[in-house]
């Protein structure tokens, strides 16, 4: 499939031929889903922690005789029961990631260049360069349209471009190498650099 490359200004630069196997499948929610699930499980802290019944600040001692009180048997402050007791198997430290083949991690990083370009919402630029002046980006952007849109360039990000893209509210950038799943299908826009494009065809083919 064919599509037009534009330069930063809105000007045309020709046009490109993008790879079918990348962006001209029909997209699938379920494995977009699956993927995405992987990212974000994986990003989880984990951090969560309660205290149980051994780790509770009180005294070890029995609270009262076994026999005789008319209530019922106990021997610690610390069980679950009582009030500022131990949790009983409440969550500990651990992490959520799981396992999801590689094979099937590039399969759906193909599926979500494949989503964008079948909505319309990819962009080819001729490259992601600038003065490194935030308000002269910021108008190129707001002159584009872009909203919320992703910039995906080659192996390295021109840091003239990343400099001035900083600030910029809903504008990010990330390295060809960066591109992933959750990223794409979270912003509006996805904007590929012609060295972008080529770097993604040698990544996933």
């Amino acid at each position: 499939m064919k599509l037009d490359v534009i330069k930063l200004d809105g000007a045309k630069a020709g046009d490109i031929e993008l790879d079918a196997d990348l962006f001209g499948l029909e997209p699938r929610a379920d494995i977009l889903h699956r993927v995405v699930r992987w990212q974000r499980n994986k990003a989880q802290a984990g951090t969560h922690k309660v205290k149980t019944r051994s780790e509770v600040s009180y005294s070890k001692k029995k609270i009262y005789r076994q026999k005789g009180t008319g209530g019922a048997r106990h021997g610690s402050r610390n069980a679950p029961i009582f009030r500022k007791g131990g949790v009983y198997k409440g969550p500990t430290p651990r992490s959520h990631g799981h396992e999801l083949p590689k094979k099937f991690r590039k399969l759906g990083l193909r599926h979500a260049l494949s989503a964008k370009a079948q909505a319309g919402e990819l962009v080819v630029i001729e490259n992601a360069e600038a003065e490194g002046k935030t308000a002269a980006l910021a108008k190129q952007v707001r002159d584009l349209g872009w909203k919320r849109a992703l910039v995906i360039d080659g192996t390295e990000v021109n840091e003239n471009f990343a400099q001035a893209a900083r600030n910029i509210d809903g504008l990010d950038i990330l390295p060809s190498m960066g591109a992933n799943v959750y990223d794409i299908l979270k912003r509006d826009t996805l904007v590929l650099t012609k060295a972008g494009v080529e770097a993604l065809e040698a990544r996933l083919k």
